[in-house]
């Protein structure tokens, strides 16, 4: 069922506080509430629920508002609550119509509201914030382009007979899970850990007396030899990875001896849903583990890498940093400081392989193609450079083959600088995700919930751009003497869209 009250009935003076005060209107929280467009982003997030069944949902302004301040703040989810319940401008952020010392909501909510939002229902927010966005800014483009557009509409030209225009920034990056550093060492000694808590699980269910050996001390003396190791050569790491595996081994055929027994009995499953999960996935990592090490390899197809979450993969980046990330990998476009993300795999892709698809989200969403795409050579296949060609976009990459006999004038090698330093946004917007907004840093234990994450991150970012955008245009025309036409026009209680 759904319950929303709209933001058009709340004003500031309205606001009910326990206290002789009022708030002050220049605060941060009371600034970004008045532009954020509350009840479009409220129909996005309803799209997904039942309207006339189930339990009353919380408010999507609590909702979605509660999400800006957990990534804005980075706060984790107790924070986020008890954040609120403390701050009367947060309160009013919100939407609440008065101060209450209650929370707004349980704070182990934030996993199902991540789960039911998804990435769809943030990139869709996100589409909204970039089309108010340019509203914006079209109302300030010279008079003559208007005129040229309006006489194009006249004569009745279609979308694939406008210009081409703007400016599609692409790159990747990999937003890293918070999960240990895996090796193959501890990842086959928590995966015999889980082993032992499964056997004592079921043989607790068959009230046992005497338990199948497992030899946990023996293991666990052997593995902390090696692991508290400073300096630790390559034999004596293998030796202790076999070891582990012959235990894993024994472990993994006592389980399943248990498990005969119980079936024999007659009796029901004994592992919960995530026991089961976990003995499905200590099976994988000790085929791979084996295969590795008979092999005397260091890779494998699908590799997992934690017990606890097995969809992340290693990615290979050979970044200066770090020569492998642990995460999701995303494909990013970014137009005129607005990021959209066209990719988000936990596989190692790629990433040239998505320029058509980007190049085409970026026409669905303004109705024209960009006049350049600025990348990174590994987007300049051959492919690429003429399917863009024959949409009349140019590559702003050096050109395959030798180069020109003739050399280029001054204001080409200019131009061509000039644009290669755009690149230096999309690195900046990442640089600001991992560093502001914890992009580097995803902290929830699904896979849904991490694409929630990112998403909601990549939302976050979009949202200040807006308000840098929708300042800039207010100043602007206060400079040039239409505040109260600007008011008129952009005001939030108005049914005004862009």
């Amino acid at each position: 069922m759904i319950r929303y009250q709209s933001s058009k009935q709340l004003s500031i003076e309205e606001f009910k506080t326990p206290f002789e005060i009022k708030l002050d209107k220049n605060n941060r929280w009371i600034k970004l509430s008045q532009i954020i467009p509350w009840d479009e982003l409220a129909c996005i997030y309803y799209r997904t629920m039942i309207k006339d069944k189930g339990a009353p949902a919380i408010d999507a302004r609590i909702v979605i508002g509660a999400m800006i301040i957990k990534h804005k703040q980075g706060l984790d989810d107790r924070e986020v609550i008890e954040t609120v319940r403390e701050n009367i401008y947060m309160q009013y952020f919100l939407g609440l119509n008065q101060y209450s010392y209650e929370d707004v909501f349980d704070r182990s909510l934030f996993t199902t509201l991540r789960y039911r939002m998804g990435v769809e229902v943030f990139d869709s927010m996100s589409n909204e914030i970039i089309k108010r966005a340019e509203g914006i800014q079209n109302k300030h483009s010279k008079k003559e382009s208007t005129e040229e557009n309006e006489k194009d509409m006249d004569k009745g030209t279609t979308e694939q007979e406008q210009k081409n225009q703007g400016k599609l920034l692409l790159d990747a990056t990999v937003a890293d899970q918070m999960i240990v550093y895996p090796t193959d060492l501890g990842l086959l000694n928590t995966s015999r850990e889980e082993s032992e808590r499964i056997i004592d699980l079921i043989c607790n269910r068959l009230q046992l007396k005497i338990k199948p050996r497992t030899y946990r001390r023996k293991a666990r003396k052997q593995f902390l030899s090696v692991a508290k190791k400073k300096n630790k050569n390559k034999k004596e790491v293998h030796k202790a990875v076999g070891q582990q595996i012959r235990f894993l081994r024994r472990n993994i055929r006592s389980i399943n001896e248990l498990l005969d027994q119980i079936q024999e009995q007659g009796q029901s499953f004994p592992l919960k849903h995530r026991d089961q999960k976990i003995f499905w996935v200590i099976q994988h990592i000790y085929e791979q583990q084996e295969q590795m090490y008979k092999k005397n390899i260091h890779s494998v197809d699908d590799r997992i890498v934690n017990v606890y979450q097995p969809y992340v993969r290693p990615i290979v980046r050979g970044k200066d940093k770090v020569r492998v990330e642990f995460g999701a990998k995303i494909n990013l476009s970014l137009m005129n400081g607005f990021s959209r993300i066209n990719t988000l795999s936990w596989d190692a892709f790629n990433e040239s392989v998505d320029l058509p698809k980007q190049v085409g989200q970026y026409k669905e969403l303004h109705g024209y193609y960009p006049e350049v795409v600025i990348t990174d050579q590994i987007y300049g296949t051959r492919e690429n450079r003429l399917w863009l060609k024959e949409r009349n976009i140019r590559f702003s990459g050096k050109a395959l083959g030798r180069p020109p006999k003739e050399k280029l004038s001054a204001y080409l090698k200019r131009k061509q600088r000039n644009e290669q330093g755009l690149r230096n946004q999309i690195e900046g917007k990442f640089g600001q995700g991992k560093n502001a907004y914890s992009l580097n840093k995803v902290r929830t234990r699904t896979s849904r919930t991490s694409e929630c994450w990112i998403a909601c991150i990549m939302f976050m970012m979009n949202l200040i751009k807006y308000y840098q955008v929708f300042l800039f245009s207010f100043f602007l025309m206060l400079k040039n003497g239409n505040k109260k036409s600007f008011l008129n026009l952009y005001s939030l209680k108005s049914n005004y869209t862009f």
